[in-house]
């Protein structure tokens, strides 16, 4: 039977690298027939590392029911697969906060506070003694290098530079930064693309003292590459907002001055002020240093809502 290896509703990078990698691994090590999988479509920088590499996209698999499942970069329900309950989960790779997925049995779970869960991945090829194909250590690098933006996160660990070294030799990148600053240029890019595109683009749900706040990102390079499009993302978040959500926020986050413009709306915009300290006194407020939606963002506003 096969195993579909799936990560969260709307796939970033390390959720399809993962998925790849994690049934590489599996495949190799426990001798499963996995299948790579995604919840949806590529975004354009998942599209252009894959290409980059040379690895194939993963199916497109939205449905659990019958199947048996490993999941990675998440263990929340309302970022899984539809009818979860129906199906039966084998294993966990993540490295988030532990959610709400709950199994029956017993399963194999790697669960790291590292910055990226390719790097939790490498970790596992490294136990088993089994070596990373090119393709895949290049995907897995071109993860960490996203999800931590290029070490500047906070959530950014020495583990997680140590497998990008590793990787990148594995999958002869000479200069990681250069392959970070090219990726995180077509990140940047908006031309063509819809308001709802570019919200969704990587987006969560969360469940907040029973309240669905929905928290968006967008990384660039220079916020001025967002300026045309502002108005139409926040009329676009009050769409998302409207169907049944307390709230949706959207971060703009500027790599190179290593902060986020947050475009809000809520219910209650008081929140925001709760969780960060600095009164939204419009449609946006801009936070300083504040680049993980993971370890700064959903924590804060976790609290807020309690």
């Amino acid at each position: 039977m096969a195993v579909y290896v799936v990560g969260h509703k709307n796939p970033d990078t390390d959720s399809v690298a993962a998925a790849v990698a994690v049934a590489d691994y599996f495949k190799k090590a426990k001798g499963l027939d996995t299948v790579a999988a995604a919840q949806g479509g590529l975004n354009p920088e998942s599209e252009f590392v894959l290409n980059k590499f040379g690895v194939a996209a993963p199916e497109i698999v939205t449905d659990a029911a019958g199947k048996q499942i490993i999941l990675v970069d998440h263990t929340d329900l309302a970022q899984s697969l539809e009818n979860l309950s129906d199906g039966e989960i084998l294993g966990a790779v993540d490295h988030h906060k532990l959610g709400d997925v709950t199994t029956p049995n017993p399963l194999e779970m790697w669960v790291w506070p590292v910055g990226c869960t390719c790097t939790v991945v490498k970790s596992m090829y490294d136990y088993a003694g089994i070596e990373i194909p090119k393709g895949i250590a290049g995907i897995m690098l071109c993860a960490i290098l996203s999800d931590t933006v290029m070490f500047k996160s906070v959530t950014c660990t020495d583990q997680d530079k140590a497998a990008c070294d590793a990787l990148a030799k594995i999958a002869g990148v000479d200069d990681m930064m250069a392959l970070g600053m090219e990726m995180f240029k077509v990140k940047s890019a908006v031309e063509g693309a819809s308001m709802s595109d570019l919200v969704f683009r990587d987006y969560k749900d969360f469940d907040m003292s029973g309240n669905k706040v929905g928290i968006g990102q967008l990384e660039v390079v220079d916020l001025s590459i967002l300026e045309p499009v502002k108005a139409g993302l926040l009329d676009e978040i009050k769409k998302v907002k409207a169907d049944g959500r307390h709230s949706v926020f959207l971060l703009l986050t500027d790599i190179m001055k290593e902060g986020s413009e947050m475009l809000i709306v809520s219910d209650d915009p008081a929140v925001v002020e709760k969780a960060f300290g600095v009164a939204a006194g419009g449609d946006s407020v801009w936070l300083d240093g504040v680049m993980s939606r993971k370890k700064q963002v959903v924590p804060n506003f976790e609290k807020a809502f309690a």
